[in-house]
């Protein structure tokens, strides 16, 4: 077979792909439509942009994403090494510094004399594909012409589902009379120093999230203008499709007064420096760049018009001169049936030389798109080399997300990394921390007995 691999995408997905490939001696030809085409999300021409959030959620060993991030070290993810190296401060969670982070990944890549980066759209997949190994990994915002191409391939029709981006202020536009820095649970710190001691030390501190705090009054009136809001106009079969997991701030809002209050705008943890007391509701600010210039509203994506989230935004304290660098946007994803049209190598069944890859398989969040990279270019390159694919045990993080979109399910969405999809443990365990340290524990003991001599170059 032709010792050559192509990539259509050059996301989070397509660029740990193609850098794993080339690391192994194989050449690369990586397309990625930017700068020639943009999608209705992207604007950054580097590979590998972020466009939600900034962050990569939790660190901690304990969390599912975390856990993820710990096998991807391990195995020598690129896009998490440079992901450590452009963190923000974001308390335990990884976040980044978007346009450094794209800066870093596109230098990385086009340095690599293996990789070829090509910036043309591709429409014919099949082409392609007729003397050569093909990873798609074109997104959730694949173009529409290659998405009817991706139709014909697979034989199905393709599913959607919708979400949003958060709105993001400049930090000199934050009122610091009434906002202050500190991550959740920083009262438990506060027990052993004084009131003046931890109040000195938030001054202080460079850090991660800026907390918006409101009381009854403050919150219900913000609460009623934001349901009572205009929002974009979605079609009916769009209004379906709404991801749990990135949901609209207004939609999850409509469920009920209180909803907020125990999701993204709860209160547990934190105490209002100012008072000594707990907030009623907070709104929490995370820093969106590496010079704590920029702060992206955590939660708050959403499907407002512009003019509805500049008025309804402004209402939270501290933030009524906001200055808005970047308001939420609602897009749509596109995902395959992985469940009836992938194996648990990201490999499409009845055509062995095309493997997908990203969130266009039904992984949901980035470290699972770079995961679903890692996977689909060893599998890749083991086809290339005439070797046996590489099963991940699906009792790594890896293993448990290829197991989930390559298994059947009539109900089948977008997932997230979680411990719910790993085995369980032999022994009961009622402690949910400790239950969580030894499914980690276990999943990091098994890719290190595994995999190190079937993951060789």
């Amino acid at each position: 077979m032709k010792q050559e691999i192509t990539i259509i995408g050059g996301g989070l997905a397509g660029s740990e792909a193609a850098y794993q490939i080339a690391k192994r001696g194989i050449k690369v030809k990586l397309y990625e439509m930017k700068p020639q085409k943009f999608s209705e999300a992207h604007s950054n021409p580097n590979l590998a942009e972020i466009v939600c959030s900034n962050s990569f959620k939790s660190n901690l060993h304990t969390n599912a994403c975390g856990l993820l991030k710990e096998e991807l070290r391990y195995l020598g993810s690129l896009l998490i090494k440079i992901a450590d190296e452009t963190q923000v401060p974001a308390g335990q969670a990884l976040a980044v510094d978007r346009e450094l982070f794209a800066k870093r990944v596109t230098e990385e890549l086009e340095k690599e004399p293996l990789i070829e980066i090509i910036h043309k759209e591709v429409t014919d997949v099949e082409e392609i594909a007729k003397d050569g190994i093909v990873i798609i990994a074109t997104g959730p915002l694949t173009s529409e012409g290659l998405a009817n191409q991706i139709s014909k391939i697979t034989g199905q029709d393709k599913l959607y589902f919708y979400d949003a981006a958060a709105p993001i202020v400049t930090k000199e536009s934050i009122d610091f009379n009434i906002a202050f820095f500190g991550n959740r649970y920083e009262q438990e710190k506060k027990k052993e120093e004084t009131l003046e001691q931890w109040h000195d030390r938030l001054k202080n501190q460079e850090a991660s999230y800026i907390n918006l705090p409101m009381n009854k009054e403050q919150y219900e009136k913000f609460y009623n203008e934001l349901i009572n809001a205009e929002v974009v106009t979605l079609h009916e079969f769009e209004k379906k499709e709404i991801f749990e997991g990135c949901m609209p701030i207004e939609v999850m809002a409509k469920r009920g007064i209180d909803t907020l209050r125990y999701g993204p705008l709860k209160p547990v943890g934190f105490d209002d420096p100012r008072t000594g007391a707990r907030p009623y509701a907070v709104v929490q600010l995370r820093q969106d760049d590496r010079d704590g210039k920029i702060y992206n509203l955590v939660g708050f994506q959403t499907n407002l018009k512009y003019g509805e989230q500049k008025k309804v935004f402004s209402m939270i304290p501290g933030l009524e001169n906001a200055e808005f660098v970047k308001y939420g946007v609602m897009h749509r994803n596109t995902y395959i049936n992985s469940t009836m049209l992938l194996d648990d190598t990201y490999n499409l069944k009845k055509q062995p030389n095309i493997f997908f890859a990203g969130q266009i398989t039904g992984v949901e969040g980035y470290v699972e798109s770079i995961s679903s990279g890692m996977i689909s270019a060893l599998n890749a390159i083991a086809i290339c080399n005439r070797k046996e694919k590489i099963h991940f045990s699906e009792c790594t993080m890896h293993g448990a997300l290829a197991k989930y979109i390559s298994t059947p399910n009539s109900r089948f969405q977008p997932m997230n990394a979680n411990f719910g999809i790993l085995p369980e443990l032999k022994e009961k365990i009622k402690d949910k921390k400790l239950k969580y340290g030894k499914l980690a524990d276990r999943a990091l003991n098994i890719l290190k007995e595994e995999f190190p001599q079937k993951i060789s170059n």
